[in-house]
């Protein structure tokens, strides 16, 4: 590991832990050429994807670019951090095991929104007026309709 101070590649393991869910192992790593300590994460990947754009671009998945559109999308929201980290581990594994290394943005997005919607409605809205591209609130009106009926226990025809 390339220590994140002076380059140097004589780096040495201090401590290595699992995190609560056991989905990453953080490690404590110390620098032999400068004494810097810094931790690094390690966590499965089971295939490398690569995402198509809409406009037919193919590029790496990003986990960390997930990882900021969910931060934006939950920004100010009660939702506990480790439950945000969770969130976006479960959406890697269902892309991962999707069974193809070739994931469109939309089905990426598919993929969030149904998520989100189980973690926060107000995060779910912000980031459908996004992946969705609202342009009027007639839009937003659609998507509020679609949770609030998802909501009220009545069958359809008795609202």
């Amino acid at each position: 590991m390339r220590c994140p101070s002076c380059a140097s590649l004589d780096t040495q393991v201090k401590d290595s832990r699992p995190t609560e869910d056991s989905a990453v192992i953080r490690r404590r790593r110390v620098c032999l050429a400068c004494n810097f300590r810094f931790t690094t994460f390690e966590r499965v990947q089971l295939r490398e994807l690569v995402v198509i754009k809409r406009n037919g671009r193919r590029v790496p998945f990003d986990r960390d670019k997930l990882m900021r559109s969910v931060q934006i999308s939950l920004r100010k929201r009660p939702v506990d951090p480790e439950r945000i980290e969770q969130t976006v581990s479960k959406i890697v594994r269902e892309l991962e095991s999707l069974g193809e290394t070739d994931v469109s943005s939309e089905a990426i997005g598919e993929i969030v929104m149904e998520h989100l919607r189980g973690l926060d409605d107000v995060a779910y809205v912000r980031f459908a007026s996004v992946y969705r591209n609202f342009r009027e609130a007639k839009d937003f009106e659609a998507v509020l309709g679609e949770l609030s009926s998802e909501d009220d226990p009545r069958p359809a025809s008795r609202k």
